[in-house]
């Protein structure tokens, strides 16, 4: 009997070859106590400062009025007199808020949708003008097309602009004119063309320079604001998405020739567009994303609604009398005072020696 060689292996056999492997990698995990902290802070800081723009406004004062005898830039110790003052910052905090919630979701939903990781939104505090410098979400996965990138990049602009256009409707209609007239003050805000258009809308009759701004239509500015910067077209801002969905070979270049031009924004209009400008020059390589397939017709259209958004709330001053020119001066008077300081405290450590 001849020995039959069998061709399929024994239970034996199985157990000695090594199994192919499946690798699952766990997204790590929600940090959901930092998101929470955030959001709580940027709803004090945003609850303070809408209480100081109440109070400009109830008094028909310029929105970021800031007099001899007016109420500081971050009021805690005058909040810390009368807490109930912070009742009177809910309009203000709520509706920014809910603009920069809306934004954030617009680009956290989509890169769900497309099944790319995406961390919740962040809010950041800060005691400025605004209280925050508004929310971003970071994006931890690759996208996988350019359509997914498209997608994710301009539903953020479009869901904070709707709620933003709301709340400038509504504010406006709201506020009344300053106490006074005379000439402009420094540090108002500079209004975008859709303010002009909802003034119109609403047969306002008068300058909006003339008018004490509600603390909901100063919100709606900060969206509008937000949403400008969001869709400069460059870097890894949201128009950089946009920009390298439709246009993947001009990205780069495009992003370039934004920098040159905020360069004389800077020394003319308003000397935060350097920092805008640093942004964009830091960011102007863009991550890799699949060339193929391209995007469609429809969504190219959608890049022309992104465009006239940008229009409509994109402003050259966003802040009155703080170009580079008119700032350079303060700037290099506390420059030399700072090098003085540093130069007599360096002599005086020597001395010690």
């Amino acid at each position: 009997m001849s020995e039959i060689t069998s061709t399929s292996p024994s239970a034996l056999d199985w157990e000695q070859q090594p199994e192919p492997g499946v690798w699952v990698i766990p997204p790590p995990r929600q940090r959901w106590w930092l998101h929470i902290l955030l959001l709580l802070a940027t709803f004090l800081s945003t609850l303070v400062v809408g209480a100081r723009i109440y109070a400009n406004f109830a008094a028909q004062q310029p929105a970021f009025s800031f007099n001899d005898d007016s109420i500081p830039l971050f009021p805690a110790e005058w909040m810390w007199q009368a807490p109930a003052r912070l009742m009177h910052g809910l309009p203000f905090s709520l509706t920014l808020m809910f603009i920069l919630l809306a934004h954030e979701m617009g680009h956290y939903l989509y890169a769900r949708h497309y099944r790319v990781y995406a961390t919740p939104p962040f809010f950041i505090p800060f005691p400025s003008l605004i209280g925050t410098l508004g929310a971003f979400i970071r994006i931890k996965g690759p996208i996988p097309t350019r359509t997914a990138l498209f997608d994710i990049g301009i539903a953020g602009p479009i869901a904070g602009f709707i709620p933003s256009c709301a709340s400038v409707l509504v504010g406006l209609s709201l506020s009344h004119p300053l106490a006074f007239s005379g000439a402009p003050l420094d540090n108002q805000p500079g209004f975008p063309l859709a303010f002009h258009l909802a003034a119109r809308l609403l047969h306002l009759g008068m300058p909006l320079t003339s008018l004490s701004l509600h603390p909901i239509a100063v919100a709606g500015w900060v969206g509008m604001f937000a949403t400008a910067l969001n869709l400069l077209p460059g870097g890894q801002l949201d128009g950089g998405h946009i920009l390298f969905s439709v246009f993947p070979k001009l990205h780069r270049w495009i992003s370039l020739v934004v920098v040159v031009a905020l360069v004389p924004l800077v020394k003319y209009c308003w000397i935060g567009w350097l920092l805008w400008a640093v942004v964009l020059w830091l960011t102007s390589q863009h991550p890799r994303v699949p060339r193929r397939p391209n995007i469609s017709a429809t969504r190219k259209w959608f890049a022309v609604t992104a465009v006239a958004i940008l229009v409509l709330t994109f402003t050259r001053t966003p802040i009155t009398g703080a170009s580079g020119r008119e700032k350079w001066p303060y700037i290099r008077d506390d420059g030399i005072q700072a090098a003085h300081f540093l130069r007599d405290g360096f002599r005086h450590l020597l001395h010690r020696k």
